[in-house]
């Protein structure tokens, strides 16, 4: 106890030398150039407002984007709409990005069923893809929408850069279905693939909700007597759950594609329409990355987020957990990059994560 009151005493040293000192500065020169952040006694800060130019670091199409947002905002989800409403809404958002992204990244794509689970075939045009390894895609939307879209946007690209099978899972997704549905579905194709490849030749991956379902994929196969897969890819998310950490807050006022968490006292809408019901959203499945024992299982890991993409905490955290686990991790963060902007080809940020995850899948399946 007399080491903790020490060690506590030093703390409040520093942060009156540092903190403390500022803040006594800053009351001596009111003709501050801007105003700083206050405190509360809970910790919470209380952020000015401020205007965040571009980054000198972005591209220049990255630029003209946000410019853009000037005349086109970014659209808010909406969880209290109607849910066929909302997916066809997403479909008709999205179109021009899925034309967009089979112009650059073209691709053949057969529908077909494995394992009673519908799923969707991508290959390079004209090419059966890698004979020895294969993807397992795992849509983004929320757990409740996007398959018709995501699909095309995450597994394109990489079919066509990395010349690869991607094999994209339609998993069943609320609010028709509950958790574990779609971890049944994706457990359901993996063990049909382990037929006809090896498990180190069969890489998962996919862009939020698809992220954190890779995440919660590769926490339960050791649970199930099932070999880890060679490698897998968390990208617009973490193995944690969502609205997790700072990001979620300042994503919230600088990009504005969702909202901020709800307060202790506040109703919040369930962007998820009920995917995660009766769930233990901490438990080691839905939040592996809050159990070290669980996550020392995982194979090499990708990780991508962005500086400005609300899912950047859980990716850091996940990130940094991997490294204490032992895990081989790999982390791309996007300067100035917002949820899952893999979405976006014409971006230079976005090409340059698809042939990093090529690589990445290359470097570590047999």
């Amino acid at each position: 106890m007399g080491r903790a009151i020490r060690l506590l005493a030093v703390l409040v040293v520093a942060v009156v030398a540092f903190g403390g000192g500022y803040l006594f500065r800053s009351s001596l020169k009111p003709d501050l150039p801007y105003e700083r952040p206050s405190y509360t006694l809970s910790g919470s800060v209380v952020v000015p407002g401020f205007e965040l130019p571009p980054s000198e670091l972005m591209s220049e199409e990255a630029k003209a984007l946000l410019k853009l947002r000037a005349v086109v905002p970014a659209m808010a989800p909406d969880p209290s709409e109607a849910i066929d409403r909302t997916r066809e809404g997403l479909a008709a958002t999205l179109s021009p990005l899925v034309w967009a992204m089979g112009e650059a990244y073209p691709a053949d794509v057969v529908d077909e069923v494995i394992a009673d689970v519908p799923v969707r075939i991508f290959t390079p045009p004209g090419d059966e893809g890698d004979p020895d390894r294969v993807l397992i895609n795992l849509h983004g939307g929320a757990f409740s929408m996007c398959w018709e879209s995501c699909s095309v946007l995450e597994s394109a690209p990489i079919a066509s850069v990395g010349g690869y099978r991607v094999v994209s899972v339609n998993y069943r997704m609320a609010p028709e279905h509950t958790h574990p549905a779609a971890l049944d579905d994706v457990e359901a194709v993996y063990r049909a693939l382990l037929n006809d490849y090896g498990a180190s030749s069969i890489g998962i991956y996919g862009c939020s909700a698809g992220g954190a379902l890779t995440a919660q994929a590769a926490a339960r196969f050791p649970r199930k007597s099932l070999p880890e897969p060679g490698a897998v890819g968390i990208f617009g998310a973490g193995a944690v759950r969502f609205g997790a950490g700072d990001s979620a807050y300042v994503a919230a006022f600088i990009d504005g594609s969702f909202p901020p968490p709800a307060k202790p006292d506040e109703q919040a809408g369930d962007l998820t329409h009920g995917y995660f019901d009766g769930a233990d959203v901490r438990g080691p499945i839905v939040s592996p990355a809050l159990h070290l024992e669980t996550l020392s299982t995982f194979p090499p890991t990708l990780i991508i987020t962005g500086t400005r993409a609300m899912d950047m905490s859980p990716a850091v955290y996940t990130n940094s957990r991997l490294i204490q686990a032992g895990v081989p991790t790999r982390m791309i963060v996007g300067e100035g990059m917002g949820h899952c902007y893999l979405y976006l080809s014409h971006l230079p940020e976005a090409r340059d994560a698809y042939d990093a995850i090529a690589q990445f899948f290359r470097q570590n399946l047999n």
